[in-house]
């Protein structure tokens, strides 16, 4: 099977396995037990009265029987809702269980899980790339059992430039689980330091490709600070296609935090706040003009007064003054002509 990166993977087919009831198997290793104490004991007595030939068998059969019956309790397992036991003997794929239950399978087969305790390589990628922070991931149940619960994995924060070469801090949480325990477990080295890398490398990717925000008015292009949902989608869709060889499902990506960076945010937020100025100016004039032309047209259609060019001139230049100023107008009050 080709991943899509140019090299092929050796995929092992899953096989839900079908195991003994483990509670019949019990009762009859309990019987067994029982057999070789009673073995052992009989053995010693014909042994204390000199019948040697019965007493050897019995003793030497009571102790193989129990040799045999340790060994046969390696072969039970139990399985909570949600977890599945992935089996391999002698070196072979034996089998994969997925339902909850209490099993016996062969005692010579063990259980694989190489990320039955918390990875400490999933730090690897946010202290290789400059991470401030590292990332976590929530530990699974001890043992060798793989959880398929829900887990979250959260790459907390880290640095990275936008479409615009300009330094954020971006941090996501993934929800995710286990879909194919088989694959999970002989497809990579450890799924959950695969997950932590392949997921500090899509959210790299991804952001790279857009802007933190646009100064222009263009609602078509997409943002991360106005976009995260579909940006966050897109970050799912790709860290799916990345983590699917490992069996891994991606339910949901959630963007967690973002901002400039330290060395920028000061400039970054001085030219916000000038385009926020200069926006809102630009409607104060489009709305002051509006009214002084509401006004000339209101006095020249009732007659109130009749103003010549210059006088509208002045009227205008007045009007716009203390509309679109920054303080209160003092008024002059112009006591004779205004020649």
């Amino acid at each position: 099977m080709d991943n899509g990166i140019g090299f092929k993977l050796n995929n092992i087919e899953e096989k839900e396995i079908k195991p003994l009831s483990g509670g019949l198997m019990l009762l009859l290793v309990l019987i067994g037990f029982g057999v070789s104490v009673w073995a052992i004991i009989a053995g010693s007595i014909s042994l204390s009265k000199e019948d040697y030939a019965i007493g050897t068998v019995l003793l030497t059969g009571g102790i193989l029987l129990v040799v045999i019956l340790s060994i046969m309790l390696n072969g039970f397992h139990i399985l909570n809702p949600n977890e599945a036991l992935v089996l391999t003997l002698f070196g072979k794929y034996y089998g994969t269980i997925k339902k909850e239950g209490f099993y016996y399978t062969n005692p010579f087969a063990g259980a694989i899980n190489p990320a039955r305790s918390a990875a400490p390589s999933a730090v690897a990628p946010a202290v290789a790339y400059g991470a401030t922070t590292t990332a976590v991931t929530t530990q699974q149940p001890g043992g060798k059992k793989i959880s398929t619960k829900t887990l979250t994995f959260s790459n907390e924060r880290q640095k990275v430039n936008d479409v615009l070469g300009n330094p954020i801090i971006i941090g996501a949480v993934v929800i995710w689980r286990v879909a194919d325990p088989t694959k999970a477990v002989f497809n990579v080295d450890n799924y959950k330091t695969f997950l932590a890398i392949q997921c500090d490398s899509t959210i790299r990717n991804v952001a790279r490709l857009y802007p933190y925000d646009t100064m222009e008015n263009d609602a078509d292009e997409k943002t991360l600070r106005g976009s995260s949902q579909e940006i966050a989608d897109s970050m799912r869709v790709e860290l799916q296609q990345r983590v699917s060889e490992a069996g891994l499902e991606i339910k949901e990506v959630r963007i967690t935090h973002l901002s400039y960076a330290e060395e920028i945010a000061a400039a970054m937020l001085q030219r916000q706040q000038a385009v926020a100025v200069i926006a809102a100016r630009q409607k104060i004039v489009e709305g002051a003009v509006s009214m002084v032309k509401m006004a000339i047209d209101q006095l020249g259609q009732e007659d109130i007064v009749i103003l010549d060019d210059e006088r509208k001139a002045a009227m205008v230049s007045n009007l716009l003054v203390v509309l679109c100023g920054n303080k209160d107008a003092q008024p002059i009050v112009n006591s004779g002509s205004i020649y």
